[in-house]
Protein backbone atom coordinates (compact mmCIF):
# COMPACT_ATOMS: atom_id res chain seq x y z
CA UNK A 1 0.00 0.00 0.00
CA UNK A 2 0.97 3.38 -0.71
CA UNK A 3 0.72 4.82 2.63
CA UNK A 4 3.45 2.15 3.94
CA UNK A 5 5.52 2.75 1.52
CA UNK A 6 5.68 6.70 1.68
CA UNK A 7 6.31 6.18 5.60
CA UNK A 8 8.95 4.14 4.61
CA UNK A 9 10.67 6.35 2.59
CA UNK A 10 10.12 9.44 5.37
CA UNK A 11 12.34 7.14 7.64
CA UNK A 12 14.76 7.04 5.76
CA UNK A 13 15.31 10.82 5.83
CA UNK A 14 18.07 11.69 8.77
CA UNK A 15 16.08 14.92 10.18
CA UNK A 16 12.47 13.66 10.13
CA UNK A 17 12.24 12.70 13.66
CA UNK A 18 14.17 16.49 14.63
CA UNK A 19 11.62 18.34 12.36
CA UNK A 20 8.19 16.47 12.98
CA UNK A 21 9.40 17.03 17.17
CA UNK A 22 10.32 20.83 16.37
CA UNK A 23 6.83 21.22 14.92
CA UNK A 24 5.12 18.77 17.80
CA UNK A 25 6.39 21.31 20.19
CA UNK A 26 4.33 24.15 19.08
CA UNK A 27 1.35 22.39 19.69
CA UNK A 28 -1.05 24.03 16.97
CA UNK A 29 -4.10 21.79 16.42
CA UNK A 30 -4.15 19.75 13.39
CA UNK A 31 -0.61 20.18 12.28
CA UNK A 32 1.23 18.85 9.07
CA UNK A 33 4.37 19.11 7.34
CA UNK A 34 3.21 19.25 3.77
CA UNK A 35 4.43 20.06 0.45
CA UNK A 36 7.99 20.25 -1.05
CA UNK A 37 9.13 18.81 2.28
CA UNK A 38 7.53 15.15 1.59
CA UNK A 39 6.96 15.18 -2.37
CA UNK A 40 10.63 16.21 -3.17
CA UNK A 41 12.02 13.52 -1.02
CA UNK A 42 9.66 10.91 -2.48
CA UNK A 43 10.90 12.21 -6.19
CA UNK A 44 14.41 12.32 -5.02
CA UNK A 45 14.30 8.43 -4.03
CA UNK A 46 12.29 7.52 -6.81
CA UNK A 47 15.13 8.87 -9.20
CA UNK A 48 17.65 7.18 -6.81
CA UNK A 49 19.46 10.32 -5.81
CA UNK A 50 21.97 9.96 -3.11
CA UNK A 51 21.31 13.52 -1.63
CA UNK A 52 18.26 15.36 -1.32
CA UNK A 53 16.89 18.25 -3.55
CA UNK A 54 17.16 21.72 -1.68
CA UNK A 55 13.83 23.01 -0.16
CA UNK A 56 12.70 26.40 -1.10
CA UNK A 57 10.99 26.34 2.29
CA UNK A 58 9.25 24.21 4.82
CA UNK A 59 5.22 24.03 5.11
CA UNK A 60 3.40 23.68 7.84
CA UNK A 61 -0.35 23.82 8.32
CA UNK A 62 -2.64 23.98 10.94
CA UNK A 63 -6.29 24.83 11.29
CA UNK A 64 -7.32 26.85 14.08
CA UNK A 65 -10.41 29.30 13.36
CA UNK A 66 -10.06 30.82 16.77
CA UNK A 67 -7.14 32.44 16.01
CA UNK A 68 -7.15 34.03 12.26
CA UNK A 69 -3.84 36.07 12.17
CA UNK A 70 -1.17 36.16 10.30
CA UNK A 71 0.90 37.28 13.51
CA UNK A 72 0.30 34.31 15.27
CA UNK A 73 1.73 32.68 12.22
CA UNK A 74 5.06 34.64 11.77
CA UNK A 75 5.38 33.84 15.77
CA UNK A 76 5.17 29.95 14.95
CA UNK A 77 7.63 30.35 12.33
CA UNK A 78 10.26 32.91 13.92
CA UNK A 79 9.86 29.88 17.12
CA UNK A 80 11.04 27.08 14.49
CA UNK A 81 13.57 29.60 12.84
CA UNK A 82 15.33 30.20 16.72
CA UNK A 83 15.59 26.15 16.97
CA UNK A 84 16.34 25.60 13.52
CA UNK A 85 17.59 27.85 11.35
CA UNK A 86 18.52 26.04 7.87
CA UNK A 87 14.76 25.87 6.60
CA UNK A 88 12.71 28.80 5.41
CA UNK A 89 9.72 27.98 7.96
CA UNK A 90 5.94 28.84 6.49
CA UNK A 91 3.37 28.17 8.72
CA UNK A 92 -0.04 28.59 7.61
CA UNK A 93 -3.41 28.45 9.46
CA UNK A 94 -5.46 27.02 6.76
CA UNK A 95 -8.33 28.79 8.75
CA UNK A 96 -7.39 31.83 6.76
CA UNK A 97 -6.23 30.88 3.51
CA UNK A 98 -9.32 31.06 2.12
CA UNK A 99 -9.45 34.76 2.85
CA UNK A 100 -5.97 34.97 0.79
CA UNK A 101 -7.52 32.58 -2.23
CA UNK A 102 -10.42 34.30 -2.51
CA UNK A 103 -12.48 31.02 -1.72
CA UNK A 104 -15.29 29.76 0.98
CA UNK A 105 -14.04 29.03 4.26
CA UNK A 106 -12.31 26.04 4.23
CA UNK A 107 -13.25 23.51 6.61
CA UNK A 108 -10.17 21.56 7.49
CA UNK A 109 -6.69 21.41 6.69
CA UNK A 110 -7.34 18.54 3.56
CA UNK A 111 -10.44 20.53 2.49
CA UNK A 112 -7.54 23.80 1.77
CA UNK A 113 -4.97 21.18 0.32
CA UNK A 114 -7.24 19.54 -2.24
CA UNK A 115 -7.54 22.88 -3.60
CA UNK A 116 -3.65 23.57 -4.45
CA UNK A 117 -2.10 23.64 -8.24
CA UNK A 118 -1.04 19.94 -8.10
CA UNK A 119 -2.15 16.55 -6.74
CA UNK A 120 1.35 15.18 -5.87
CA UNK A 121 1.75 18.04 -3.97
CA UNK A 122 -1.07 18.07 -1.82
CA UNK A 123 0.22 15.22 0.68
CA UNK A 124 1.83 16.08 4.23
CA UNK A 125 2.83 14.12 7.41
CA UNK A 126 2.37 14.68 11.08
CA UNK A 127 2.25 12.38 14.18
CA UNK A 128 -0.73 10.62 15.57
CA UNK A 129 -1.05 10.09 19.28
CA UNK A 130 0.99 6.64 19.58
CA UNK A 131 3.89 8.82 17.83
CA UNK A 132 3.11 6.93 14.26
CA UNK A 133 3.43 9.15 10.89
CA UNK A 134 0.27 9.88 9.33
CA UNK A 135 -0.95 10.96 5.96
CA UNK A 136 -2.70 13.04 4.50
CA UNK A 137 -3.19 13.30 0.70
CA UNK A 138 -6.64 14.55 0.28
CA UNK A 139 -6.13 13.16 -3.88
CA UNK A 140 -4.17 10.40 -2.76
CA UNK A 141 -0.75 9.12 -3.53
CA UNK A 142 -0.97 7.78 -7.19
CA UNK A 143 0.79 10.79 -8.73
CA UNK A 144 3.52 11.06 -6.02
CA UNK A 145 4.45 7.88 -6.71
CA UNK A 146 3.92 7.57 -10.34
CA UNK A 147 5.79 10.93 -11.19
CA UNK A 148 3.09 12.53 -12.32
CA UNK A 149 2.37 16.25 -12.23
CA UNK A 150 -0.92 17.13 -12.63
CA UNK A 151 -3.43 19.94 -11.81
CA UNK A 152 -6.00 19.41 -9.12
CA UNK A 153 -9.60 19.14 -10.02
CA UNK A 154 -10.67 22.12 -7.24
CA UNK A 155 -7.87 24.33 -8.93
CA UNK A 156 -9.09 26.21 -11.69
CA UNK A 157 -6.16 28.84 -12.77
CA UNK A 158 -4.67 26.70 -15.31
CA UNK A 159 -2.23 29.42 -16.36
CA UNK A 160 -0.98 29.92 -13.20
CA UNK A 161 -0.65 25.78 -13.00
CA UNK A 162 1.51 25.95 -15.78
CA UNK A 163 3.72 28.59 -14.67
CA UNK A 164 4.78 27.06 -11.47
CA UNK A 165 5.51 24.02 -12.73
CA UNK A 166 7.78 26.05 -15.29
CA UNK A 167 9.19 28.36 -12.67
CA UNK A 168 9.71 24.96 -10.04
CA UNK A 169 11.53 23.67 -12.88
CA UNK A 170 10.68 19.81 -11.46
CA UNK A 171 10.90 18.23 -15.06
CA UNK A 172 14.62 19.51 -15.66
CA UNK A 173 15.48 18.31 -11.47
CA UNK A 174 13.18 14.94 -11.81
CA UNK A 175 13.65 14.39 -15.24
CA UNK A 176 11.04 11.10 -15.18
CA UNK A 177 8.56 13.31 -14.02
CA UNK A 178 5.29 13.21 -16.12
CA UNK A 179 3.29 16.45 -16.87
CA UNK A 180 -0.43 15.29 -17.38
CA UNK A 181 -2.17 18.46 -19.12
CA UNK A 182 -5.68 17.00 -18.74
CA UNK A 183 -7.71 16.39 -15.60
CA UNK A 184 -7.96 12.31 -15.30
CA UNK A 185 -9.74 9.75 -12.76
CA UNK A 186 -7.93 9.80 -8.90
CA UNK A 187 -7.85 6.86 -6.88
CA UNK A 188 -7.96 6.98 -3.05
CA UNK A 189 -5.39 4.58 -1.32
Amino acid sequence: MLVERLIKIMRTYDFLNRDIELVRQLELPNWWIAAGYVRNYVWDDLHGYSSRTPLNDVDILYYDPSDLSEESEKKFEALLKAKLQEYNWSCKNQARMHIRNQDNPYDSVEDAMKRWPETATSVGISLGRNQNIEIIAPHGLNDLFDLVIRRSPFYKDEDYFYKRVQSKRWLELWPKLRLIEEEGDFFED
